[in-house]
């Protein structure tokens, strides 16, 4: 997924002068691409993530479309304030890059968990999130937030994660993405960010081998009323995510269903069990302590 983040940013930096990226003092093999072709337009911030994010703000208030890159926590809960105050509340166009979401720096433990970063990102109203599941929907992601700059949260795996799409989707916030439709089926998984291959395996499963697979990359508080008549279509949703159960992606699904008259369809959801939280493995180790 980064390699095909860097190389649909330095696309879409060719066409668009107003593209900055700025990194904390990290991403070495995967941003010189950028760096080496837009040299003015690459910033390193070194390891000071609250003072990049004040940056990117100001650059995007002059008009730059920021991407600030960092590992898993570091530009998210480490410089939440300036996230909340500097770019959400002031609607700035800075998307806010963690490569390694879920457990992908499972082995240097709790600090590289970011298993509650869609909490703390989704309780911002204007934020979107962004969660590709393949380089293809890394890649529509990035082309959908460079046509409408917001503020907004790229969540990545960190590498080699498998293609699922034979060409790059076109993406719109709060809408399904199908993977693989089972017409004769009135049940579906859905999945975020790079447990599409979670999805994918465990269809291979008797118990779930007649459901659906879909996908949702684009979310958040702005679009959870798009959700009911889609989930609607469905007798039951499971819901599959690399995070754990409290404010993720399956909590947020239910939440559209609040304060309606609408009866959900069966939802399951298959996310993280906290007691990983303490733990330290490979990314493949502690998917399946955490129940993935």
């Amino acid at each position: 997924m980064r390699n095909a983040f860097i190389d649909e940013l330095v696309a879409q930096a060719e066409l668009n002068d107003k593209i900055a990226l700025i990194v904390g003092d990290l991403g070495y093999s995967v941003v010189e691409p950028f760096a080496d072709k837009f040299p003015t337009r690459f910033i390193n911030a070194g390891v000071a993530e609250q003072n990049m994010m004040g940056l990117a703000a100001g650059m995007a208030s002059e008009g730059y479309h920021v991407f600030v890159y960092s590992i898993a926590n570091f530009p998210t809960f480490r410089c939440a304030e300036q996230i909340r105050n500097d770019v959400a509340y002031h609607n700035l166009p800075v998307t806010v890059v963690a490569v390694g979401g879920g457990l992908g720096y499972g082995n240097l433990g709790y600090s590289h968990h970011a298993i509650q970063d869609y909490g703390l990102i989704r309780m911002m109203p204007n934020m979107l999130i962004a969660a590709p599941g393949d380089p293809m929907e890394v890649r529509g992601c990035v082309q959908y937030l460079v046509s409408n700059p917001q503020p907004s949260y790229l969540r990545l795996g960190k590498a080699g994660e498998p293609c699922f799409h034979k060409t790059i989707p076109e993406l719109k916030p709060g809408k399904w993405l199908m993977l693989d439709k089972n017409v004769d089926s009135k049940k579906i998984i859905l999945t975020t960010g790079a447990t599409l291959e979670t999805a994918v395996n465990l269809q291979n499963k008797l118990a779930y081998q007649n459901y659906s697979i879909g996908s949702l990359p684009l979310w958040g508080m702005g679009v959870k009323g798009l959700q009911i008549n889609q989930a609607m279509e469905y007798d039951a949703v499971l819901t599959v995510e690399d995070h754990l159960v409290d404010c993720g992606f399956g909590s947020w699904l239910n939440e559209s269903f609040l304060g309606t008259q609408v009866k959900a369809p069966k939802l399951e959801i298959r996310a993280l069990n906290p007691n990983i939280c303490g733990l330290v493995g490979s990314q493949k180790e502690l998917n399946i302590l955490g129940g993935l």
